[in-house]
């Protein structure tokens, strides 16, 4: 997160006597105050939060299209009317129970492929974020007795996402701004000055709210991350088979979780690997929240990346894994996230330099003309 670089700049304390220790805590409060409604903070942990779950739910959706009425259609065991009869227990609400037809449901299906295809995108990411929020929120409720975790998991980033400014970065709102940015200052120039002051502050209060709710929501998506990680070790704490180093050998050998029995086999030979892993697990689980301000964070945060993996692989939920790994990547810096786009700007570039004909700046080939034959 950046809330820390965001106030390192406010923690330098002038000279004299405002050094004394009773100016000292509501000096940080201010600047807290000051970060927290002037800058949105982790704009490109957002945008790779945004890219991330619009795939991942954009292939859920496509790779469960040919199981698609079994699980929430009219033709599903868990008939619309049994769905509703639940719902008026729960409260819960789904756009796929307004109708028994099959258009209608096809009709949402595809719709809910186009939502998330745009809001990975990030076209018109503000209105997108509501109406993907909105689809996730109903095919989980349609299905509620169908789930691994993982889309409870997406469910609530999809709802937290939409108080975000996840479409400042890579997205295609950030090109249309760019590409906008000349016109409106000309506009901005030849426009009266009443009106001008009266935009200009109309403008500063949006970028107000939009910084709080922004720097809200990003906060409340790292609190339920640590919440997650933190419930889930001392849950683990609380059994044997986690404190005896068993608990993954009973894992390996639950059918319903092999998805590849053979490497199943060959991971359940090694004892002590699995052994020393049940207990790597909790103690990364349990101390996740303490290490986030740190740079032992980026070591956790790789180890966490191959548990996840293991249990994509090893159990067969990769819709779970990847929301978990996809979470993850809130704690990262944005300076990280620009040395990313730094880096794949330079490997395209050299990409582009070896292609055949490809001038080494990357512009048009000098082509030569071809010597006259002799017959012309």
């Amino acid at each position: 997160m950046e809330t820390e670089q965001a106030l390192a700049p406010h923690r330098r304390i002038s000279d004299g006597l405002d050094t004394g220790p009773p100016r000292r805590v509501p000096e940080r409060v201010g600047a807290f105050l000051t970060a927290l409604t002037e800058r949105p903070v982790s704009l490109y942990a957002a945008a790779v939060l945004r890219i991330g779950y619009g795939l991942l739910y954009l292939v859920f959706l496509l790779r469960e299209f040919p199981h698609r009425d079994e699980i929430w259609g009219p033709g599903s065991p868990w008939t619309p009317e049994l769905a509703r009869q639940l719902f008026h227990q729960t409260g819960w609400a789904s756009l796929l129970t307004l109708s028994d037809s099959r258009p209608y449901f096809e009709t949402c299906y595809a719709l809910a492929v186009v939502t998330s295809a745009l809001f990975m995108l990030g076209w018109r990411t503000r209105a997108v974020s509501v109406l993907f929020a909105v689809v996730v929120a109903s095919f989980h409720a349609r299905a509620i007795f169908m789930t691994d975790g993982g889309d409870n998991l997406i469910l609530l980033m999809a709802v937290y996402l939409v108080l975000t400014a996840c479409g400042r970065h890579w997205s295609l709102d950030a090109r249309r701004t760019r590409l906008q940015a000349s016109v409106g200052k000309a506009a901005s120039s030849s426009a009266g000055s009443g009106a001008s002051e009266f935009r200009h502050q109309l403008g500063m209060s949006r970028r107000t709210l939009t910084a709080v709710l922004h720097n809200c929501g990003m906060f409340v998506i790292a609190a339920q991350v640590c919440f997650l990680y933190g419930s889930a070790g001392l849950y683990k704490v609380q059994g044997g088979s986690w404190g005896n180093g068993t608990a993954l050998h009973y894992v390996l050998n639950l059918g319903l979780f092999r998805p590849w029995p053979e490497l199943s086999v060959i991971a359940e030979e090694h004892d002590m690997l699995i052994a020393v892993a049940c207990y790597l697990t909790v103690l990364l689980q349990v101390g996740f929240p303490f290490v986030l301000f740190g740079r032992l964070k980026y070591p956790v945060l790789t180890m966490l990346l191959g548990m996840h993996v293991g249990i994509a692989v090893l159990m067969g939920l990769p819709l779970f894994s990847g929301a978990m790994i996809i979470a993850d990547a809130v704690f990262l810096p944005d300076r990280f996230y620009r040395s990313v786009g730094r880096l794949w700007r330079r490997t395209s570039r050299r990409a582009q330099v070896r292609k055949p004909g490809a001038s080494p700046r990357g512009g048009p080939a000098l082509v030569l003309p071809r010597p006259a034959s002799p017959s012309q």
